[in-house]
């Protein structure tokens, strides 16, 4: 596989899992062209065009040494900085070829354009009750929040070394959030758990959760109890990042009872107390791992070899007969 087909298989991945469905695809794209298309001819210059094509502006191919040459060999972490670029180029050093490497979370581009892909979650919050008016306007509120974060950083920093170095990058974000996204919650669906215990013991069954347990880093229970009943499940894994703090009180009102959540910061935690939700925190590397686990799957049944680094939690379901 080339890096070209290596992302259009993500994205094909990505695009399958996406929550928002098929017609909810299809009608973010038609969205970007036709904002696309109003724009005065000089703008245009200046639009990312994979934007026509692929609805996850947090993923991206950031630099390519050679495109035609067959990637036999990845480096796969969850956060790929500089040193992990330097990891690379040592390998290739020590004859441990390395054709591409793979991130998670964004840098460069997909960094600077993060807060695009939260459009997603408007959808989401719609089908676990949340009006549309409200799920809107929160997100659009969180999203000027996260925008306005991003922009102060030194985004290409990462991509700049490895072009010099001549050093492949991608990386997938939404594009594997929407895996775990959607494994969970197929998981949640056909088991019906009745109490909070119950969903902790869904997850504890994962390997990545158990890795996670083992470092210290397994899943936790923030609020309620294991015997509570765990009512209208919510699993909040995709979509950039969390919705924001004033959510947590809506989906309460939607009737959501129990969520689990990568992370959650403490304003978030207190206004979910407040509405008396229970609080599971999954754990953010081990989820971003799972979801990463599923695309890397795909590519070791293709014959292609998985260095893990940098957080990745490697737990192949494709060697042990899950998938």
């Amino acid at each position: 596989m080339t890096i070209q087909e290596i992302y259009d298989l993500a994205l094909k991945l990505g695009m399958k899992a996406d929550p928002r469905g098929e017609v909810g695809v299809k009608r973010y794209l038609a969205r970007m062209k036709k904002e696309y298309e109003a724009l005065p001819k000089d703008d245009k210059e200046y639009f990312e065009k994979t934007k026509l094509v692929d609805p996850y502006a947090d993923s991206f191919i950031h630099f390519v040494a050679n495109a035609k040459i067959p990637v036999k060999r990845v480096l796969a972490g969850i956060d790929i900085d500089s040193g992990e670029i330097f990891l690379a180029d040592r390998l290739n050093e020590r004859g441990k070829k390395i054709d591409l490497v793979i991130g998670h979370h964004p840098i460069g581009r997909a960094l600077v354009d993060l807060a695009e892909v939260m459009d997603l979650q408007v959808e989401v919050l719609e089908s676990y009750g949340v009006p549309t008016h409200v799920a809107e306007n929160l997100m659009q509120e969180r999203m000027s929040q996260v925008d306005r974060g991003i922009h102060v950083g030194n985004q290409y920093q990462v991509v700049d070394i490895a072009r010099l170095l001549g050093i492949s990058v991608i990386n997938t974000h939404t594009l594997t959030d929407n895996l775990v996204e959607e494994y969970l919650n197929g998981l949640v669906k056909a088991r019906k758990p009745h109490t909070v215990g119950d969903v902790l013991k869904i997850l504890d069954e994962q390997p990545e959760y158990q890795q996670a347990k083992r470092e210290g880093t397994g899943p936790k229970l923030l609020f309620g109890r294991p015997s509570n009943r765990a009512g209208k499940v919510m699993t909040e894994m995709t979509g950039g990042t969390n919705p924001g703090d004033r959510m947590y009180e809506e989906l309460s009102k939607a009737g959501v009872s129990t969520i689990i959540s990568m992370h959650l910061n403490e304003k978030s935690l207190e206004l979910a107390k407040k509405s008396f939700m229970n609080v599971i925190i999954a754990g953010h590397m081990s989820s971003d791992s799972l979801g990463m686990n599923l695309f890397l799957d795909e590519l070791e049944q293709k014959g292609i070899e998985i260095v893990p680094c940098s957080g990745l939690m490697r737990a192949s379901r494709t060697k042990k007969g899950k998938k």
